[in-house]
C-alpha cells in the first residue's frame, strides 16, 4: 500500500465476540506500516489497547503508531463477551453503512469487515443474509465499471476460490448452478484479477459439480449440458477458463499452479481446502463491488471472546490484502 493512498477502515462487527481482541492485535501488528481507522465503540476498543478518537480514516496516518484510531460510536447497550445484546444489533449494522460511507466518500481506501454475529442482527430486523449482500445493497445504486457482482472468493496462500452458489443447502445447489450464474461469476472473477490484483491475464479453472466430473454423463449431466457450454462461451468471449475439472484433483500445489483463481460450485467445494491450506490465516474478498471489501475467514467465537485466546492471523492477512487491492485499484 503507498503512502498516497488514504488509510483503510475496520468495522468492529459483533461486540461481543472475537472483535475488539483481534482488531487490537492487529493493530499491534500493523501499526507501523499500514494504517487504518476503526468504526466502532471507544470504550469497548479500550480495554484491549490504548486508543483515540478520530472524525476521519485520514487522522490514522498520525496517530496509528502509538494508539488505535477510533470513529466512536458509541453502543446502547454493556457488553459482556460471549454474550451478544440485540439492543446493539442496529449500531452494529451502522458501523459497516458508515464504513461504506467513508470508502465512497473516498476518505478510505477500502473497508475490512470483523466479524457479525446474525441472529441478534435478525432479532433487531436485519434484512440481509449477511455482510457481502448488505454492503452489496448499499453500494447498488454507485456507478462501477466492469460486471458487478457480489462475488465470493475465499483466499488462502496461492488458492483463490470463487463461489458460484454460497449459503445453500446441498440440495438446491444443482438447480442453482445454472449457465448464465456461472458465466456472470467468471466475468466478475476475470475482471476482478485484472483490476484489484494486476494479473493482465487471469488463468481461470473450473471445478465441476459432480464427481469424476460427471463421468461421461454417468454421475451427472450438469457437466454436459451446464458447465462445459458455459466454458466455451466465456472463452469465445476472450476469457482463459478451463472445461469442468474434477474437484478432487485441483487443489495440490502442482494443481494450483496452473491457475490464478478457481470457480467452486458450492461452499464446501471451496472452504474445505481453503481452510485445509491455511486454516488461520484466510481471508473473504467481495469481488465486483463499487468499493474493496475483504474480512476474516472466521466467526465470532463467542466460547472464546474475552479470554485473550483469540488468533488476528485471518484478520491481519483481511487488512493486508485490502491495502494490496487497494493500491492494485489505485494504479489501474
Amino acid at each position: 500500500m503507498t503512502g498516497s493512498l488514504r488509510p483503510l477502515v475496520v468495522s468492529l462487527g459483533e461486540p461481543a465476540g472475537v472483535g475488539p481482541e483481534i482488531v487490537a492485535a492487529a493493530w499491534r501488528a500493523l501499526r507501523d506500516d499500514l494504517p487504518f481507522a476503526v468504526v466502532g465503540d471507544a470504550g469497548v476498543l479500550a480495554d484491549h489497547a490504548p486508543v483515540q478518537t478520530v472524525m476521519e480514516p485520514s487522522e490514522a496516518t498520525s496517530v496509528g503508531r502509538t494508539a488505535l484510531p477510533v470513529i466512536d460510536r458509541p453502543l446502547p447497550a454493556a457488553v459482556t463477551p460471549g454474550r451478544p445484546d440485540p439492543a446493539n444489533a442496529p449500531t452494529v449494522a451502522d458501523w459497516i453503512e458508515t464504513g461504506v460511507d467513508l470508502v465512497l466518500g473516498g476518505q478510505a481506501s477500502g473497508l475490512v469487515t470483523a466479524p457479525i454475529a446474525k441472529a441478534p442482527l435478525y432479532a433487531a430486523g436485519f434484512r440481509f443474509p449477511g455482510h457481502t449482500e448488505f454492503i452489496a445493497e448499499l453500494t447498488a445504486d454507485v456507478p462501477f465499471n466492469g460486471v458487478r457482482g457480489p462475488v465470493m472468493m475465499l483466499t488462502a496462500r496461492d488458492l483463490r476460490a470463487c463461489l458460484v452458489t454460497i449459503h445453500v443447502a446441498l440440495d438446491q445447489a444443482p438447480q442453482l448452478v445454472t449457465s448464465e450464474r456461472v458465466r456472470r461469476t467468471a466475468r466478475v472473477v476475470h475482471e476482478a484479477l485484472k483490476r484489484d490484483f494486476a494479473i493482465a491475464q487471469p488463468r481461470l479453472a473450473m471445478a465441476a459439480l459432480n464427481p469424476h466430473a460427471g463421468e461421461g454423463g454417468a454421475l451427472g449431466l450438469q457437466e454436459i449440458e451446464v458447465l462445459s457450454p458455459a466454458a466455451e462461451d466465456l472463452r469465445a468471449e476472450g476469457i482463459d477458463i478451463t472445461d469442468p475439472r474434477p474437484a478432487d484433483t485441483l487443489f495440490h500445489d502442482e494443481a494450483r499452479a496452473t491457475y490464478d483463481a478457481v470457480l467452486c460450485m458450492y461452499h464446501d467445494q471451496a472452504l474445505i481446502p481453503v481452510k485445509t491450506l491455511d486454516f488461520w490465516g484466510g481471508v473473504n474478498v467481495s469481488l465486483g463491488l463499487p468499493i474493496v471489501r475483504t474480512s476474516p475467514d472466521h466467526g465470532t467465537g463467542f466460547d472464546i471472546a474475552g479470554k485473550g485466546v483469540a488468533r488476528p492471523d485471518s484478520l491481519i492477512a483481511a487488512i493486508r490484502m485490502a491495502g494490496e487491492m487497494a493500491a492494485g485499484r489505485a494504479a489501474g
